[in-house]
């Protein structure tokens, strides 16, 4: 792949930290600790501060328990406000959604019907806008976990020390032995190099990457990923796995999207119920890359590379951008 022309690195604007707003459940130490940490470090505005109430720290609250929650929420926003970050794991279902994509496209109940029909399509997807709230009635949104209040400061510190300098980096794409995994691997990149972000694309015929100290995208079709506690994952890289029960976070039947974020990644994706194997239900390789090296920020190209995400969790640190303006 030739370096992309100098145009196409005017870059991106991308999200500011007095465009987000994070809410903190105030029934969960964790969250209101880490809550408190992300404001200070990130500089978010006091009045982008929600704080609501849920007990218990269900994995799945009903589209009724849903539906006011995020009235609440929303209550507190300013129309200033494109984007939002729940501090905590759980809840991250709501029935068969996402709570990310009933947060921000609305709660789809004809998804649960069968949850491997098409999804509801992301006016959001591969767009050049910059303010989805304001263009597109859309607040993007994402969890920050909260299993740990260490780990999710160390995840924090990555989010923000990322792009103060561009440093060699490469983003990897596996197309694996699991067959039905591999649907989007017609959009993983050619093997190349952008030079003017110092970047490699590496596309690989294998079921692991080991030893590898310089990603910056890794992008998977596995149910389980070995070797993760080999590898080095740069400030700002975004990992994810294609398999149906990613973003089922806590729930133990494949492998949680947790994982990427404690192997060292900034932000993931995965799915909460069976979606089969569209692509549309996952992130897009070279619309993902296209924008992050755009300079816009993890929350912003996670979402942007996902065509169908009612069923897709986002999680990690939103305002990451390695690749921003300077």
């Amino acid at each position: 792949m030739a370096a992309p022309a100098r145009a196409q690195f005017v870059g991106e604007s991308r999200l500011q930290p007095d465009q987000l707003a994070i809410v903190i459940n105030d029934a969960e130490p964790n969250s209101v600790r880490i809550g408190a940490y992300y404001r200070k470090r990130r500089g978010i505005p006091a009045a982008n501060v929600v704080h609501v109430s849920i007990p218990g720290k269900p994995h799945e609250i009903s589209a009724e328990r849903f539906e006011a929650l995020k009235d609440e929420i929303d209550a507190h926003l300013g129309p200033n406000v494109q984007a939002v970050l729940m501090v905590w794991t759980a809840p991250y279902k709501v029935a068969c959604n996402s709570i990310t994509g009933a947060y921000s496209l609305g709660f789809d109940p004809g998804q649960c019907a069968k949850t491997c029909l098409p999804g509801r399509p992301s006016p959001y997807f591969n767009s050049s806008s910059s303010r989805p709230y304001t263009d597109l009635n859309i607040r993007i949104s994402m969890l920050l976990p909260t299993e740990s209040v260490e780990r999710a400061k160390a995840l924090i510190d990555r989010g923000a020390g990322a792009g103060f300098r561009i440093v060699p980096a490469t983003a990897y794409f596996l197309t694996t032995s699991e067959k039905a995994r591999n649907s989007r691997a017609a959009f993983f990149p050619p093997p190349g190099r952008i030079a003017a972000r110092r970047l490699v694309t590496k596309p690989m015929q294998a079921d692991v990457l080991e030893g590898a100290k310089d990603i910056m995208i890794y992008e998977t079709g596995m149910a389980e990923v070995a070797k993760l506690d080999t590898l080095g994952f740069l400030p700002g890289a975004l990992a994810d796995h294609l398999t149906s029960l990613g973003g089922d976070l806590l729930g133990g039947e494949q492998m949680s999207s947790l994982r990427w974020l404690e192997a060292g990644a900034t932000a993931s994706y995965g799915t909460v119920s069976e979606p089969c194997n569209h692509w549309q239900k996952f992130p897009n390789p070279t619309v993902l890359l296209k924008h992050y090296v755009q300079g816009t920020s993890a929350i912003e190209a996670y979402w942007k590379s996902v065509a169908w995400p009612t069923q897709g969790l986002f999680i990690g640190e939103p305002l990451a951008a390695p690749y921003r303006k300077r």
